[in-house]
């Protein structure tokens, strides 16, 4: 991923751009599916695999290089993954699985974008920006939306678990 590998290489004002590029494509994108119905199941379950992957791989990257803090990159990954295993375990065992991020997880990933965004911006411009106040952001909002998530759609399960029960 040519983002990814930019960042690596200390290509920042590259990776900026790219990521900005990457951010209002998916933007328009997304506008012109809802617009003109073009949205599809797969397109549905692809599109949020693909900015995942595209995120994680961007603070893995800068986890790597020490430019975000360790720690908070392990959360998110931790969060995404428990994410992706609890859509394919309910995909699996209840076959009915249909993505809806709530307004936390989507915050989340304002944040982890924005923040991911900054730190590109603060290596291409020279910035000196604290940046104790946007990983406690991000690290809170990506604790609380994986809370959310796994307490939300466990209460789910359960409730269409239980009607599955009832009704045989």
């Amino acid at each position: 991923m040519p983002l990814i590998a930019a960042i690596l290489s200390g290509r920042y004002e590259f990776a900026l751009v790219v990521a900005g590029v990457a951010g209002v494509s998916d933007g328009v994108d997304g506008w012109l599916a809802r617009r003109f119905h073009w949205q599809s199941r797969l397109g549905s379950i692809l599109d949020p695999v693909a900015d995942k992957l595209m995120l994680v791989g961007c603070m893995v990257a800068l986890g790597w290089l020490h430019e975000a803090p360790r720690w908070m990159v392990a959360l998110v990954v931790v969060r995404d993954a428990v994410i992706t295993l609890g859509a394919l375990a309910w995909h699996r065992v209840l076959r009915n699985f249909q993505a809806r991020p709530s307004w936390l997880s989507k915050a989340t990933t304002v944040g982890q974008i924005g923040f991911v965004l900054l730190v590109l911006a603060t290596q291409t411009f020279g910035w000196r920006v604290p940046m104790v106040v946007p990983v406690w952001i991000v690290a809170i909002l990506t604790v609380a939306s994986g809370i959310d998530y796994v307490v939300r759609w466990g209460l789910l399960a359960r409730r269409e678990l239980k009607g599955r029960g009832a009704s045989t």
